[in-house]
């Protein structure tokens, strides 16, 4: 661990506990080795000499990365650089067990990788419309076998067919800007209609789309799991993929927090830490973007109550909040409804559900309570991690409601489709 960067990030921590009530973990366990600041005590110890033995790794390990306690510290500590150096450091120096090692493995060799999602999804898509899927879940034999192969089976979102999207996207009624657009890895295989509202909603307010073909993973899950050369690799990727646009636009919050912070993961390389800075800084929320675009398309009503969760990554890593309710509130007939205790991760966090499925099914169950006590009829979300555990967690309590992205919302509203738009 560079401990001449994280001893003085380590300093700025005062032990306040501003962080403890915004913390996940502290607010399900009461532990104080799983609150933000004991963490940083406990890093505090590695630096000074401590081994990373299994019972420290095990309260980093629950840390879901969700940046809460960025948002509420007084001092402004910067906890995410702190828990993303310590998890580069718990993966270049903790000998984990074999069966935690291949875990991790089949998670980080398939869900990086659009074209192994797509071949997955056939079979996947067969399991879902033979039935077997709840014959399995009755049996509980995943949850035997493995509680995170479990967490994947459940999580998955019924598979209709397969969108292509051109490479390119015409602008509509008069030319205002040229974008590219990231279609991700998981937004792009289980959840290309979010993909395909987002490419209409910006040619419907004035925008060239460009979705280069040869673009892939941002790199976001491994960078949040401390694989830094793995993220690193995919980030010089995705920015050669998108240097000849003006504007990148990101419709997944985890990926947009990741992409912003191109210029510090590769601050060190020569070659590619100007190109890093650059592509980082034209790169924008779809929420965010179409703000400061403005609207021009016509909004046509749409009578829906809606709960619009604030995707953690979106909200505390990217400081995004206003955006999405600015442009929820354009739409005729749309009534918001807020989620009680908002700051409160759902769960999912990258790939902390499927890593941690115990703890992320309890943080979604609150979410699910919350969403189920607005009375909406339709939960709106901007990152397909967050619409799959909430949904998830919403069928376990027996409240299955329909779940949407902003993107879809406009997109209904653009096109006049009204309600039929979310099977209500």
């Amino acid at each position: 661990m560079a401990s001449e960067e994280l001893r003085p990030l380590i300093d700025d921590c005062v032990h306040c506990g501003f962080c403890l009530p915004t913390c996940p973990t502290y607010v399900l366990w009461g532990e104080e080795m799983d609150s933000p600041r004991g963490r940083i005590h406990l890093m505090g110890q590695h630096v000074e000499g401590e081994p990373l033995g299994p019972p420290m790794v095990e309260h980093f390990d629950r840390c879901l990365g969700c940046m809460a306690c960025v948002t509420a510290c007084p001092s402004g500590v910067q906890y995410d650089r702190l828990i993303e150096l310590t998890r580069a450091e718990v993966e270049r120096e903790h000998p984990r067990t074999v069966k935690d090692r291949a875990i991790r493995e089949l998670i980080f060799r398939l869900f990086p990788y659009p074209r192994r999602l797509h071949a997955l999804r056939g079979p996947l898509r067969l399991y879902q419309r033979s039935g077997l899927d709840r014959l399995v879940r009755r049996t509980g034999v995943l949850e035997r076998l493995s509680p995170t192969l479990a967490a994947m089976e459940r999580l998955a979102p019924p598979l209709g067919p397969a969108r292509r999207l051109p490479e390119r996207v015409a602008a509509r009624g008069g030319h205002r800007a040229t974008v590219g657009m990231l279609t991700g890895c998981v937004q792009r295989e289980f959840f290309p209609g979010v993909n395909a509202a987002t490419a209409r909603v910006l040619a419907l307010e004035g925008c060239d789309v460009v979705i280069p073909r040869d673009q892939g993973c941002c790199g976001a899950l491994s960078v949040h799991a401390g694989r830094e050369e793995e993220g690193r690799e995919f980030a010089r990727r995705t920015i050669a993929a998108f240097e000849g646009v003006d504007v990148v636009v990101v419709n997944a919050a985890g990926c947009g927090s990741a992409m912003k912070e191109y210029r510090r993961l590769l601050a060190d390389d020569p070659v590619w830490s100007g190109r890093a800075e650059a592509v980082g800084a034209k790169t924008r929320d779809l929420a965010e973007f179409l703000v400061e675009l403005g609207p021009r398309a016509e909004r046509h009503p749409l009578p829906v109550t809606v709960a619009y969760h604030d995707a953690c990554h979106l909200s505390h890593a990217q400081g995004i909040r206003s955006q999405p309710r600015a442009l929820l509130a354009q739409i005729p007939g749309l009534t918001v409804r807020e989620i009680a205790d908002p700051d409160i991760c759902c769960g999912s966090a990258g790939t902390y559900n499927l890593l941690q499925p115990e703890a992320a099914a309890e943080l979604g169950d609150r979410k699910a309570a919350n969403v189920s006590g607005t009375g909406a009829e339709l939960l709106v979300a901007a990152n397909p991690g967050c619409s799959m555990q909430i949904a998830t967690a919403l069928r376990r309590r027996g409240k299955e409601i329909a779940v949407a992205h902003t993107a879809e919302v406009l997109d209904a509203s653009l096109r006049g489709l009204g309600r039929s738009a979310f099977r209500l």
